[in-house]
Formats: structure tokens, C-alpha cells, sequence
């Protein structure tokens, strides 16, 4: 069996990333302009890793960064409120959230460090305008923001325009009932409108889908896709449900449907090939096992910890305290990566979700 090599892995798909977002804005001069600085930047932040590399040195390709906890919807299901790491108002108790100062200072020293992009997520990410302002300002890293698109109005827009190296990822669920049912009546026409405005500032966005077993028909299905084209969408990323109750880990998808999504992505890719599909898990599987923990990227939440991924909540490690060079060595990440348990099979879309107790046992300096 041929050996997997992690960072070829992971360096070709930015590289076809690249190539994909390029293509797809051969006919938006602005857009193409910056993503081909990009590409230069992206191979120069290639070039860093494998330096580090050599010192021994392992810099991930990207990070994922929680810049808040605030939301202002309430989604059915929604991982973040389950594991109150997104909730309304302020809690007593709690550490404050990162400065926009500290961010801006974490974004600068991932770029030094050779990371590529870092998605922003929450809560609701458009209530930070001031983090986004400063992710604006690093214009050699890439900043795909996970949205419910329901904030995106006339200043919004601007900041987009100003700022290519922001891309709104706006999450749907599929049709009208299927999206309202989910997040709200009337967000599935408000996100129809804000793709509308997208496309007409020509701002390049992308669409976030969370699959279900309820759901995956359509979302695959030929309209939904032409959908999302018609109305200027360049990217599809598919996220496998992760549960967030006992009861609804029936709707998580099983080992025959991920054999039917990759199927069906294989042909999507195919037909739309002026679109970007990610799929993850999916493509995870096929780099050897789970990217979290620091193997491909960690997570930042909004109090500036270092947790394996959103999904598994725990940490040892805060960039409050230390530059992200050492949060990286975090004592839980290098036993995660030691110990196997990213390698192993999962229901939903994260195995440490499935391992939580496991993941506690490591932090507590406990046997597994």
C-alpha cells in the first residue's frame, strides 16, 4: 500500500482550490486580479511550510476560527447552541471574547507562519464587524466566512467589495421548506436576495449545505445545483450532520449514504465544472484520517483557546497566553496525533465527536 503523504495531500487541494476560484472568475476582473496575487501568496505560504517542514517542524495548511458567540438566529439543531458555544446575551462566568486587536495580530502571525486560509465561523460572524475589518487587512491569507447570509446588507456589501479576500459561505439546507424549517420561516427567501446582491456587486460567495439523511436527495439533485449557479455561487462545501442529541443520531448519515454522496459528487464535479464541491468528511477520508488537532488545521474559539476542531470543544491551550507557533505543540494535540484516534472509522461528521470521552480522558492526563 502506497504510503499517504499528508502534505500533498493537503497542498494540492489549495492548489486545485486556487485553480477552481480562478476559473470561476475569468469574468470578474476585480476577482481574478486578487486571486491571482493569491496563488503567488499561496505557493510562497507552501514553500514556508515546507521549510518548517524540514526543521521538523509541522505548520498546518489552514485554521478555523470562531469569532464569536453571538448568533442572531436559532436553527434547529444547531451544534454551536448545544455545546453553548453560541448563546444570546452575555454569560457571567465566561472570559471575554478576543479582541479585534488580538485577532488581527493571530491572522498576521498565521500568514508569517505559512498557513494558507483561515475560515471564520461563530455564532454569526457579520455581528463582528470589527474582526472581519482586520481579517480584511491580512490580504495574503484567504477568509471564507461561514454565514447565514441574513446580515449582509448595503455596508456589508462594501466591506466585500473593498476586502476580495473575505468569501461569504451562506448556509442552506436545500429548497424553501427544507432551509425554513431548519432556520427560520422567510431565511430561505432573505438568502435568495443576498445571492441576488452578491452576484450584482460581483462578490465571488459559496454555499455551506449540512447533509442529512432527511435532506441529501436534494441537495444533490440537478435543481438544487442549478440553482445556486444561477444565481452566481462558485462553491459548494457539504457538511455531514453531526447529532447533538441521542434521538437525532438517526439522521446522520451511515456508510451507505456516504458511498452514494461520493458517487454523486463524482458526476456533479463533473457536470458543473465551473463550480468548486468540497465535501467533508468525504474528502477528509481520503487524506488518512481526520485533519484536526493541528494534523491539518485546529480551531481558535471566540475566548482564543486551542480546541482539536469545533466539534470537540476542549483545550490546554490559549493564544491568550502564547504566540499560535507553540499553540500548535498544544499537549493535547500531540497526544491526539500519537495515540490513533484520528485514524479511526465515525458516525456523523467528526470522529472526536464520537470520541468525546476519550478526548477528556487525554486532557485530564487520563489513560485511553
Amino acid at each position: 500500500m502506497q504510503e499517504f503523504n499528508l502534505e500533498t495531500y493537503l497542498n494540492q487541494g489549495i492548489e486545485n482550490m486556487i485553480k477552481g476560484i480562478l476559473k470561476a472568475s475569468l469574468k470578474n476582473p476585480k476577482a481574478s486580479l486578487f486571486f491571482m496575487q493569491y496563488a503567488k501568496d499561496s505557493r510562497k505560504a507552501e514553500e514556508v511550510r515546507k521549510i518548517a517542514a524540514k526543521r521538523g517542524e509541522h505548520v498546518p495548511a489552514f485554521l478555523i476560527a470562531s469569532i464569536t458567540t453571538q448568533c442572531n438566529l436559532h436553527c434547529k439543531g444547531c451544534y454551536a447552541r448545544a455545546n453553548h458555544s453560541c448563546f444570546d446575551g452575555e454569560r457571567e462566568g465566561m472570559p471575554r471574547l478576543l479582541s479585534a486587536e488580538k485577532w488581527k495580530e493571530i491572522f498576521a502571525e498565521a500568514a508569517e507562519l505559512g498557513i494558507g486560509f483561515i475560515l471564520l465561523i461563530g455564532g454569526e460572524p457579520f455581528v463582528r464587524k470589527d474582526v472581519l475589518l482586520a481579517a480584511g487587512e491580512q490580504k495574503n491569507l484567504l477568509f471564507p466566512i461561514f454565514t447565514n447570509g441574513t446580515m449582509i446588507t448595503g455596508e456589508y456589501l462594501e466591506l466585500l467589495k473593498k476586502n476580495r479576500n473575505l468569501l461569504p459561505v451562506l448556509s442552506i439546507e436545500g429548497g424553501e421548506k427544507t432551509t425554513d424549517e431548519r432556520r427560520g420561516k422567510g431565511v430561505y427567501h432573505l438568502l435568495q436576495d443576498t445571492m441576488q446582491k452578491l452576484e450584482e456587486s460581483g462578490i465571488l460567495y459559496g454555499a455551506s449545505v449540512t447533509v442529512h439523511k432527511e435532506n441529501m436527495e436534494e441537495v444533490l439533485s440537478d435543481d438544487f445545483i442549478t440553482g445556486l449557479a444561477s444565481k452566481g455561487c462558485k462553491a459548494v462545501i457539504y457538511v455531514e450532520y453531526v447529532p447533538t442529541t441521542e434521538e437525532s443520531k438517526t439522521l446522520a448519515l451511515g456508510e451507505k449514504e456516504r458511498v452514494v454522496m461520493a458517487e454523486h459528487l463524482s458526476e456533479i464535479r463533473a457536470r458543473w465544472n465551473e463550480m468548486i464541491f468540497v465535501s467533508f468528511p468525504g474528502d477528509e477520508k481520503s487524506s488518512g484520517g481526520c485533519l484536526a488537532a493541528g494534523r491539518g488545521f485546529f480551531h481558535i474559539n471566540a475566548y482564543g483557546g486551542a480546541e482539536p476542531c469545533p466539534f470537540s470543544p476542549y483545550s490546554d491551550t490559549s493564544l491568550t497566553d502564547i504566540p499560535l507557533k507553540e499553540a500548535l505543540k498544544s499537549p493535547l494535540f500531540m497526544k491526539l496525533q500519537q495515540n490513533g484516534e484520528l485514524l479511526e472509522e465515525h458516525i456523523g461528521g467528526c470522529v472526536l465527536y464520537e470520541k468525546e470521552k476519550q478526548v477528556k480522558a487525554l486532557l485530564e492526563g487520563e489513560s485511553v
